[in-house]
């Protein structure tokens, strides 16, 4: 069984663990999931990477029930997920994910306050959403703002406010900046990084990006036919030794580095 740790966890965690305990899941005779146990501690950043169909996504999505595993169980803090009422649950975890999902009629302290409407129908406090905005770092003069009048970065920014809304401990993210150019993706992964760590919480991130996982994780799983089939943490997976579905990974960011190094050298 995977178990995947932070460092160091911060004083202040408050982030749930998360176990999978025999997951599976199929689609007619395609297996997306297979039998993947794993459990992750408190305050731990973990990364899932692979191939498309390689289960990532489809595994993230068991634990906010937006997929039912046909088999095995997903616990949070030791409750089995499939015994909470599935909106319940939702709101209790930040989702983050590629196309953002902000309503082009809302404004942004609107989209932020989704959650608390459809819960309560009451908005989020004023005061409430500036401080969400500042955790993101976008001006709180934004809140009166409709998406459309934001950049794609920003609008991702909004994205994390609306997830944070909630206080949850858990975050799941699904290619959260897989759309942005690098130079705001890279800015969004360390800024979010920085308020993981500052508020305790558990993430899991689904990517595509490997050289992502390696500077922002805490632990990488490695998944491919619908399991686990590495799981470790970026120094181990950049030294080797962690098999071949992971060197293949690990080979791109590392070549493409030492292309960048001889064209700057000029070899």
């Amino acid at each position: 069984m995977a178990t995947s740790s932070p460092p160091s966890r911060p004083e202040s965690a408050r982030g749930p663990a998360v176990a999978f305990e025999g997951v599976s899941k199929a689609y007619g005779g395609t297996i997306a999931i297979d039998r993947v146990r794993a459990d992750i501690l408190p305050g731990t950043f973990v990364a899932i990477v692979g191939s498309s169909g390689s289960g990532k996504s489809t595994l993230l999505k068991t634990v906010n029930r937006l997929i039912e595993p046909d088999s095995g169980a997903v616990r949070i803090d030791g409750q089995d997920v499939a015994d909470q009422e599935p909106h319940a649950l939702r709101r209790s975890i930040g989702y983050v994910f590629q196309n953002i999902g902000l309503l082009p009629h809302m404004t942004v302290a609107q989209n932020i306050g989704i959650g608390s409407r459809l819960a309560t129908r009451r908005q989020l406090p004023v005061e409430r959403v500036g401080d969400l905005l500042d955790l993101v770092d976008l001006p709180r003069a934004f809140a009166s703002r409709l998406p459309e009048q934001l950049s794609g970065g920003q609008q991702q920014r909004v994205g994390v406010a609306r997830a944070l809304a909630g206080e949850p401990g858990l975050m799941l993210m699904d290619e959260p900046f897989g759309a942005l150019d690098p130079v705001t993706r890279e800015a969004l992964g360390e800024q979010y990084r920085a308020l993981h760590d500052r508020l305790g919480l558990t993430t899991i991130m689904v990517t595509h990006d490997m050289a992502e996982a390696l500077l922002f994780a805490d632990r990488i799983w490695v998944m491919a036919a619908g399991r686990i089939v590495a799981d470790a943490r970026p120094a181990q997976l950049i030294a080797g030794g962690c098999g071949p579905e992971a060197e293949a990974l690990v080979a791109v960011p590392r070549l493409q580095a030492e292309r960048i190094t001889a064209m700057r050298d000029g070899v």
